[in-house]
């Protein structure tokens, strides 16, 4: 059985304020943890259209993470590793996907709603009766969860940042209660990994490693406020560009290598329109946008 959670992630912003400040995060954030052996390739990102959700923005990315995965994982795959991200962004809907070649068996999908609210909305993704039965819900506190000491840092603490330009934090014990203004995102997200005798060991990994970086994700995105907090989409859009080349160039001897070692691909075999995901297409790995 695909194990499923929906996480939500409350914050001290608007909708729309969270917006800028995620797409700013994300890239910083992809930037800050690519090296010239791992990170976050940026294959793709353009404008695209859906018939339900209108106009929106697509991007692929390749994540290339072999080594930071655990001993027993990485037994299992080839050296030259990567997973491909395919996002499909009509905020304040976005729909998140993950595949990998070498394991088709390893599926996960995101899809996410963010809304003005504390976290109180029931179905908000528009779940049926049977989903809700099978789906738990997981809080993500952002000041007041547990983060590994590895990616700790007191000045992007929520309990103690203080932000100069809007005046919010530090957050105080049931904050969630008391703030304005307050949104949350809501993520339903679907991982399985039908491998006999290994499934629920690496769904129980990949929920830990998505809690973990929706946690560190959006604790920067606040502590980063007052970076972002004057940008525009346009402003931001233009953040996003220049930090993608920046870390494309980070890691480019890994794709490289991977480019030398594998055929290419057919350009025929490209789509000219990115499409987004259907019921009976084939879901992928994951991402914390």
């Amino acid at each position: 059985m695909v194990l499923t959670k929906e996480y939500r992630i409350c914050m001290p912003l608007t909708v729309e304020e969270y917006r800028i400040g995620q797409l700013y995060m994300i890239a910083r954030h992809s930037h800050e943890q690519s090296d010239s052996d791992e990170g976050v390739e940026v294959v793709e990102n353009t404008e695209c259209e859906d018939p339900v959700h209108g106009k929106g923005q697509f991007t692929e990315k390749r994540i290339h993470l072999s080594n930071k995965l655990p001993y027993w994982i990485q037994a299992l795959i080839p050296r030259i590793f990567y997973v491909t991200e395919k996002a499909w962004n009509y905020y304040p809907f976005t729909i998140t996907e993950y595949t990998c070649s070498f394991l088709p068996k390893f599926q996960i999908s995101i899809k996410t709603r963010y809304e003005d609210n504390n976290g109180s909305s029931e179905n908000c993704l528009g779940l049926t009766p049977v989903e809700l039965i099978h789906r738990e819900v997981d809080f993500i506190d952002i000041a007041y969860d547990e983060l590994s000491a590895k990616h700790y840092k007191e000045e992007e603490d929520p309990k103690f940042f203080q932000s100069k330009k809007t005046g919010r934090g530090p957050l105080i014990e049931g904050w969630r209660e008391s703030t304005q203004p307050i949104m949350c995102s809501y993520k339903l997200v679907d991982a399985s990994f039908e491998v006999w005798g290994m499934q629920t060991r690496v769904e129980d990994f990949i929920h830990k490693c998505i809690r973990d970086i929706l946690l560190l994700g959006h604790r920067q995105a606040f502590a980063w406020i007052d970076e972002w907090h004057d940008m525009s989409l346009d402003d931001v859009r233009q953040y996003e560009s220049k930090m993608h080349a920046a870390t494309n160039e980070k890691i480019q001897p890994k794709t490289e290598a991977e480019n030398s070692s594998q055929p290419a691909t057919p350009s025929g075999s490209i789509p000219s329109s990115p499409k987004s995901p259907t019921g009976s297409a084939n879901r992928s790995w994951f991402s914390w946008s």
